[in-house]
């Protein structure tokens, strides 16, 4: 992709100095050409290998990476919004299809822009267009047909298709919500309270970050590195060079040649998604060994095991996530990896919390005894706490690694809190002052300056319309949520949210905050557990649906598209994505009950994300009872301050030695490393060892080593495969996967077992 700014010339020794070594250069901060022309330039220096910048920064991605071209066409057109409402509930569709596997992905933008892309195409080519009636007697039509095929379809009209079905496909924890009281609590949820519900979170969470635009979209260090791929399919598609030439051919060979090759690892060969050695290895070691080795080195199947060493080749599961997030974070994360498996196994085999009475991994709460726990029993009709049921049926269990998650997820929140506070607040004050100055040196935020911005009392409005429509579902609704509860806990939500989006825009990734919900859930509802789901819902989905409004802000910002058409775009998505999303979860729910109910699932459906907020619903409206200081979970909550104290000690140490040998204190990220230390908690965990190696083929030898080839083809190559991939899946759920309600498998051969896990790991009882 062109850069923004004039082009480095690696010859010219005016502008370069050499460091350190003859195949790295830096460019000259007082006496670069480009400093002159481009004042962001002169902030810091650029790395340069074989003539080309090292991608390290946001800076560095708004210079390098994204073209800063706009070429002004109109965004908002009848054809860019009829295209997004049709392929919203494709996305939403697809959305709900992916919450009820093993392994939870987002629906890739990049899938969805490659439709309204063919789509918008053969529109422009194939409707009646203006030019066709001009001197002829229908000249009169002229005008409708220009308002309904404009011509050509531009790079603004395919953002504002994509980002409306996008914005439709973002998961929302209110639907999930619809499942848990459908599936445990038989209570069908009226569409009209689903559809206010959903659209109260989303448009609550978005009021919220558009105030903070000035913090979290506006600065070149808010990335939101997961979009990049997205960006960069859309400048290629639309910026007719010969360079993007090669970059589109390379975009269609690797989307169709993982369009035909999926179908291999998710239907006819899945032992392609967990191929263990020691698995294999173990088919006549003892009963013992077997089991521990299913814990250890198995994964392929849901709540299977660990995963260790497990080679998956399934690229749904593993994504280009890996190729876009920054190799400081996924260092950290592979620290969590690692304190991970020493965990679990730890938990489980020293019968911390009992652990041995229950499966090894799982997210559905038990009975001491180890069956399911009888919770319609304990809560009744009413869904409120019968005590002398309680009494008779006893206190729910969590497994040894549901309840490590909980404790890693309250000690990420507490970190990340603190990191925010200690290492990035001057960063957060300096950026409003420099929005409201309008001196944001961001070359795409200047370049927008010639759009009038949507003012900030739009998003007002749209605040005081989502807590009304909250409100109505409160007193309406089938919630048991006290009134002022559901205050508490949207104000929770809005403390929380600049916190989150943050770390995300800046690393990548987030931290699941929703456990501290789920804790103030407790603690003012006890005995309640649909009201904590719903308490849950308003306070969680505020961050994390701002997250992902503010992502798409930010592509927003990257490709020109008026921040006013982004306001529209984004409601009218969500208003969509609330209703589909509501009647794929039924239909889904209704066609594979069963299975979701299922403290395992198979490699195919899984109930873990209904079971999870199901679970953490009732356990927190037994806080006082689980969680307090004489129940058997008392640590959970006193890790959200522990979680603190480590982060404060690295800001002193920071603070008085910035740099220990060759590390830089400040890239530890400890609030990461607490979340990664329970990722294999629950779920298909044999995708880890495939991701790392993605990871460090892309941002370590890729980035560094051949700068210019991933400066113009990583990201575009990341989105090729993972919409070839979700092309397919989407396809194969319908088909042959049952999400239409009947299920077609493929005939049994050793690569698709008919009996045990898929992984050949066949331990604890899975040839039963």
């Amino acid at each position: 992709m062109a850069p923004s700014t004039p082009a480095v010339d690696a010859s010219s020794d005016e502008k370069l100095k050499l460091e350190k070594s003859d195949s790295t250069e830096v460019i000259d901060e007082k006496n670069s050409s480009l400093d002159q022309e481009d004042p962001f330039a002169s902030q810091d220096d650029v790395v340069l290998l074989k003539g080309e910048p090292v991608i390290t920064s946001g800076k560095d991605v708004s210079r390098f990476v994204v073209d800063i071209r706009d070429d002004g066409e109109d965004a908002l057109t009848f054809r860019s919004i009829v295209i997004g409402t049709v392929f919203a509930g494709l996305g939403a569709a697809l959305c709900q299809i992916y919450l009820f596997k093993p392994v939870q992905m987002v629906v890739s933008t990049v899938f969805l822009l490659l439709l309204t892309y063919s789509v918008g195409n053969a529109w422009a080519k194939f409707l009646p267009r203006r030019a066709w009636v001009v001197g002829t007697r229908f000249e009169f039509l002229a005008s409708t047909l220009q308002f309904i095929n404009p011509g050509e379809f531009s790079l603004k009209e395919h953002v504002v298709a994509s980002l409306v079905a996008s914005t439709a496909a973002a998961g929302s924890t209110s639907v999930q919500n619809f499942a848990v009281q459908r599936l445990y609590y038989d209570t069908k949820v009226e569409a009209t309270t689903a559809v206010l519900a959903t659209f109260s979170t989303a448009c609550f969470g978005y009021g919220i970050v558009g105030l903070l635009r000035p913090l979290t979209v506006y600065p070149s260090e808010m990335v939101y590195w997961a979009n990049l791929p997205t960006v960069s399919v859309f400048q290629a598609l639309h910026f007719d060079t010969a360079a993007n030439h090669k970059r589109v051919r390379l975009f269609w060979g690797a989307f169709t040649g993982m369009f035909v090759y999926e179908v291999l690892p998710s239907y006819i060969f899945p032992l392609l998604n967990g191929f263990n050695i020691f698995c294999l290895a173990s088919q006549h070691a003892s009963q013992k060994t077997v089991d521990i080795f299913t814990n250890l080195f198995g994964g392929a199947d849901g709540n299977e095991g660990l995963g260790l060493l497990s080679l998956s080749f399934d690229w749904q599961y593993i994504g280009s996530t890996f190729m876009s997030l920054p190799l400081i974070q996924q260092v950290n994360s592979w620290i969590g990896y690692a304190l991970c498996y020493i965990a679990i196994m730890g938990i489980y085999y020293s019968n911390t919390w009992n652990s041995l009475d229950f499966p090894m991994l799982s997210t559905s709460i038990f009975s001491s005894n180890g069956s399911i726990y009888h919770q319609s029993a304990v809560f009744g009709a009413k869904f409120q706490l019968n005590q002398t049921a309680l009494d008779e049926i006893g206190l729910p269990a969590l497994t040894g690694s549901n309840a490590w998650s909980n404790l890693t997820a309250n000690l990420a929140i507490g970190g990340l809190i603190a990191h925010c506070i200690f290492f990035w607040g001057p960063y957060a004050k300096d950026s409003f002052k420099l929005a409201r100055a309008k001196t944001q040196p961001d070359p795409h935020y200047q370049a927008m300056q010639r759009y009038k911005e949507a003012p900030w009392w739009w998003y007002v409005i749209l605040l005081v319309l989502a807590f009304f429509a909250g409100l109505i579902v409160i007193f309406k609704g089938q919630t048991t949520l006290p009134w002022w509860s559901y205050i508490v806990a949207l104000l929770l939500g809005a403390f929380i949210t600049p916190f989150s989006t943050l770390l995300f825009a800046r690393m990548g990734n987030g931290i699941a905050t929703n456990q501290l919900m789920k804790m103030v859930a407790g603690a003012i509802n006890p005995g309640r557990p649909v009201a904590n789901l719903y308490f849950s819902m308003w306070s969680h989905d505020v961050v994390s649906t701002s997250i992902n409004l503010a992502g798409d802000l930010k592509m927003g910002q990257y490709l020109k598209i008026p921040p006013r058409v982004m306001f529209l775009t984004q409601v009218w998505g969500t208003i969509l994505g609330a209703i589909v999303n509501y009647v794929v979860m039924i239909s889904i729910v209704d066609a594979q009950r069963d299975i979701l109910l299922s403290p395992t699932g198979t490699n195919v459906w899984s109930g873990q994300v209904p079971q999870s907020l199901n679970s953490a619903a009732v356990t927190w409206s037994l806080a006082k009872e689980l969680y307090g200081m004489n129940g058997p979970y008392f640590v959970i909550p006193l890790s959200l301050i522990i979680g603190m104290v480590p982060t404060f000690l690295q800001w002193l140490i920071w603070k008085r030695w910035p740099i220990i040998g060759p590390v830089k204190v400040d890239t530890i990220m400890l609030p990461i490393i607490y979340m990664y230390s329970a990722w294999m908690s629950v779920g298909v965990n044999s995708t880890i060892t495939s991701s790392i190696i993605v990871g460090l083929v892309s941002q370590l030898w890729l980035r560094r080593y051949h700068p210019g080839w991933y400066k113009k083809y990583n990201y575009i190559l990341g989105g090729a495969l993972d919409g070839g991939a979700q092309v397919m899946i989407f396809v194969l759920s319908f088909a042959v996967f049952g999400a239409s309600g009947v299920t077609r498998p493929f005939p049994t051969w050793a690569g698709n077992p008919a009996v045990g896990n898929v992984d050949y790991c066949n331990g604890n009882g899975a040839l039963d």
